[in-house]
C-alpha cells in the first residue's frame, strides 16, 4: 500500500490533506512574505511606498495571469494525459509549456520597460509616488521570467507528487525575501527597489530548483524533447483562461479601487487599501492552496473515468472550504487592529480608514472559498469555459457593478462593502454551475 502513489490510494481526508497541506502552507507563506514586503515598506519608507506598490500591482497582475494561464491550464491538460496512460506525450507537452513561459516571459519584460513611461502619467500622483512607482516596477520586471517559472514549476511539483518539495522551495524564497527585505532597505538603503529585487530573488528560488528537479528523469514528470502541438497550447490557454481572467480583472479592480479612494479620500485610501488586500489575500490563499493541491487529483481521477473517486473529493472538499471558512472569519473579525497596527501607526489617518474597511470586507472571507473552488474544479475537469465564467463574473462583472453603485449610495463604506456584495452574488452563480453539471461529471 506504501508503493502507491497518491492518485492509487483511497480518497480519505487524511490522503487529501498529505496532499494538499504542502500547498496550502506553500500557499499561505507566499502571501506572508508578500505582507512581509507590505510591513517593510510601510515602515520603513512610508505609507507613500505602500501606495506605490499597490499602484504597480495591475502591471504585475499581468506577469501573474499569463504564468498562471498556462500554470494552471496546463497541469489540467497533462494530468489528464497522464491519467489516460500517454505519459510521454505528457513529458512533452510539459517541456513545450515551460519553453513557451521563457519566451513570454523575456518578451513581457521588453513591453514593460517600454511602456513604463507613459503607464503612471495619467494618474495625477505627486511627484514622489510617482517616483516610487518606477523605481519599484523597473527592478520587478527584471525578474519576469524567473516568476513566469515559479508559477509553473510550482503546480507542477504538486503534480509531481513533489508538494512538500514546493512547500520547502516557498519557504527558503520566503524567507531570503524577509532577510534581503532588511538588508537593502535598512542596511543598504536601496529603498523601495530593494523590496523589489528581495522579492524577485526570492521568487527566483522555485525556479532554479526547479530546473534541476525536472531534469532528472526519476521525477515523475521530466523535461524530455518537446514537440510543437498547438492544440496543447490551445487546450492549456482554454483551460487556464479564467485563473488568467482572475488575475487580469484583479488588477483591474485593484485600478478601480485605487482611482475611487483617490477619489473620495486621496493616497491615504490607496494605503488603506493595500492593507486590507494583503489580509484579504492571506485568507484567500488557503482557498486556493486548497484548490491548487486537489487540482491534480481532480484532474486524473476524471481522465481515468473513476467518478466514485471524483465525488468523494469533492464532497470532502466542500467540508473543508466550509471549515476554512468559518476560521478565518473569525480570526479577521477578532484580528482586525493588530493586524493593521502591524502596518501603520494608530495616529496615521490610514489606521482608522483601514480598521474599518477590514471589519466590512472580512463578510467576505465566507464566500470567497467557494467560488475559487469552484473556478478551480471546472479549470482540473478541462472545462476552461465554465471556469472562465465563474472567475470572470466574480472578479469582474459583479465586482464592476458593485464597485459602481454600493459608493454613490454609501461613499467610503461603499467600496468596502463591494467586495463581499461580489463575493455573494459568485456564489449564488457557483452554486447554480455546480449543480447543472453535476451529472455530466458525475461529482
Amino acid at each position: 500500500m506504501e508503493n502507491q502513489n497518491v492518485y492509487e490510494k483511497p480518497v480519505t481526508l487524511k490522503n487529501i490533506l498529505k496532499f494538499a497541506v504542502p500547498t496550502i502552507a506553500m500557499t499561505v507563506f507566499m502571501s506572508f512574505y508578500t505582507m512581509v514586503d507590505g510591513l517593510f515598506v510601510s515602515n520603513l519608507i512610508g505609507t507613500d511606498a505602500l501606495s506605490a506598490i499597490n499602484l504597480t500591482a495591475p502591471v504585475i497582475q499581468l506577469v501573474t495571469a499569463i504564468s498562471t494561464m498556462l500554470a494552471t491550464g496546463g497541469s489540467a491538460v497533462i494530468m489528464k494525459k497522464m491519467g489516460e496512460h500517454k505519459t510521454d506525450e505528457a513529458k512533452e507537452d510539459f517541456t513545450f509549456l515551460i519553453l513557451v513561459n521563457v519566451v513570454v516571459g523575456v518578451i513581457m519584460c521588453l513591453v514593460g520597460y517600454l511602456a513604463m513611461d507613459s503607464i503612471f502619467a495619467g494618474m495625477n500622483l505627486s511627484a514622489d509616488v510617482e517616483g516610487y512607482c518606477v523605481e519599484y516596477l523597473s527592478r520587478y520586471l527584471v525578474f519576469t521570467v524567473p516568476i513566469l517559472l515559479m508559477n509553473n514549476f510550482t503546480l507542477y511539483m504538486i503534480a509531481s507528487e513533489k508538494a512538500t518539495l514546493s512547500l520547502i522551495c516557498s519557504v527558503t524564497g520566503g524567507v531570503l525575501n524577509m532577510v534581503l527585505d532588511y538588508l537593502f532597505i535598512a542596511v543598504f538603503a536601496m529603498g523601495i527597489s530593494g523590496a523589489a529585487v528581495a522579492t524577485g530573488i526570492g521568487y527566483s528560488v522555485t525556479a532554479v530548483v526547479g530546473l534541476f528537479v525536472f531534469s532528472r528523469k526519476k521525477s515523475l514528470l521530466h523535461f524530455k524533447k518537446p514537440v510543437f502541438r498547438f492544440r496543447v497550447l490551445a487546450n492549456a490557454a482554454t483551460n487556464g483562461c479564467s485563473e488568467m481572467a482572475t488575475a487580469l480583472v484583479t488588477g483591474i479592480i485593484t485600478m478601480m479601487f485605487n482611482w475611487t479612494m483617490l477619489h473620495y479620500v486621496g493616497e491615504d485610501g490607496v494605503a488603506a487599501v493595500t492593507i486590507i488586500m494583503y489580509v484579504l489575500m492571506f485568507a484567500s490563499s488557503l482557498y486556493t492552496g486548497y484548490s491548487y493541491g486537489v487540482a491534480p487529483m481532480l484532474s486524473f481521477y476524471y481522465g481515468e473515468q473513476n467518478h466514485e473517486k471524483l465525488k468523494k473529493l469533492v464532497a470532502v472538499s466542500l467540508k473543508v472550504i466550509a471549515f476554512i471558512s468559518v476560521i478565518t472569519v473569525a480570526a479577521s473579525c477578532l484580528l482586525t487592529r493588530p493586524l493593521v497596527s502591524v502596518f501603520v501607526r494608530p495616529d496615521n489617518p490610514v489606521h482608522e480608514l483601514a480598521v474599518t474597511g477590514n471589519r466590512i470586507c472580512t463578510a467576505a472571507l465566507c464566500f470567497i472559498g467557494f467560488n475559487i473552488f469552484a473556478s478551480g474544479m471546472f479549470t482540473a475537469l478541462s472545462n476552461g469555459i465554465v471556469s472562465a465564467v465563474l472567475a470572470f463574473s466574480r472578479s469582474f462583472v459583479f465586482m464592476l457593478i458593485t464597485m459602481i453603485v454600493l459608493p454613490l449610495l454609501l461613499g467610503v463604506n461603499g467600496i468596502w462593502l463591494a467586495t463581499p456584495a461580489a463575493e455573494l452574488m459568485a456564489l449564488a452563480l457557483s452554486a447554480f454551475v455546480f449543480m447543472k453539471y453535476r451529472k455530466r461529471y458525475g461529482y
